[in-house]
């Protein structure tokens, strides 16, 4: 079965290739979106080019972030794939299947030979702490050991899928991608309403036992500051889906104490229990 992570970049030389050696040995392929990062982000996906990345696409910058933009080329790209499962992710994240018996390719095609077609994510967030608070480096994953579960709902990350066929979407949602959006088909699947958390589609059913996803957002104080302070995000996408990542000031940057966190011991222990709502990182007003 063929699975493809469709994975958005910008200046994520940091992450990248833990990312992709991490499904090269997870049997997924990676089509890349270079947002024109300006680090080795490129240079260091390109070794992957005979491996396991597919494609590598660039989505001009603008000057600015605008997320809705690079969603809606992923939605895209879901049709126009060639795919089994498709799976829309980020560099700073490592996922895993719900025991460490499978690979995640192995454990999407279980997912599929039982009928489903999608797949939701428990989110576990890695973050450093005031006692150890760098990890700027490649080996994030050996050192940053603390973490907390995060799911504002549930499903919270349903974005794995299995790849839909383009079914005739009726003239008022043609005449509103056209005026909205200004494209004249309509893709199979929804990202850009819930800002990539939940895949939407017709006939959606949702495997009930969830996958797990480890997000290491920064790897230190001056790396959350660069990755959101000196970002300048799409005015009209500053009210929407970002939230704090968005409008949070240097000052307001906080690391949690280790006593906030649960020590990582395993994949197969992350405790999802008491899930955080908000992240430990900001401390905003």
């Amino acid at each position: 079965m063929k699975i493809v992570a469709i994975l958005a970049s910008y200046n994520e030389q940091r992450f990248i290739r833990a990312c992709l050696e991490h499904y090269l040995h997870q049997g997924i392929d990676v089509y890349l979106l270079d947002n024109d990062s300006t680090d080795d982000t490129l240079a260091i996906a390109r070794e992957y080019l005979d491996r396991n990345v597919i494609g590598i696409e660039r989505i001009p910058r603008h000057g600015m972030y605008q997320w809705q933009k690079i969603l809606m080329r992923k939605e895209q790209l879901a049709d126009e794939i060639e795919a089994d499962w498709l799976m829309h992710a980020d560099p700073d994240e490592i996922r895993v299947a719900p025991n460490s018996r499978q690979t995640l390719a192995e454990a999407l095609e279980e997912v599929d030979g039982k009928g489903y077609n999608a797949v939701n994510f428990m989110e576990y967030t890695f973050l450093p702490v005031r006692e150890f608070p760098e990890h700027d480096n490649a080996e994030f994953q050996k050192t940053m050991r603390w973490y907390y579960p995060f799911a504002q709902r549930h499903p919270h990350r349903l974005n794995a899928w299995k790849k839909q066929s383009r079914r005739w979407p009726g003239t008022r949602r043609l005449v509103s991608e056209l005026v909205h959006n200004r494209r004249w088909t309509v893709p199979s699947v929804n990202l850009r309403d819930t800002g990539g958390h939940v895949v939407h589609f017709d006939g959606i059913r949702p495997y009930p036992v969830d996958f797990k996803l480890k997000h290491y957002i920064v790897l230190s104080l001056d790396h959350a500051i660069q990755k959101y302070v000196k970002k300048a995000f799409d005015p009209k996408e500053i009210a929407g889906s970002h939230g704090w990542r968005a409008t949070a000031k240097a000052h307001e940057f906080l690391l949690p104490s280790q006593s906030q966190m649960r020590l990582y011991t395993s994949d197969d222990e992350l405790d999802a229990s008491n899930p955080l709502v908000e992240h430990l990182l900001v401390q905003q007003n």
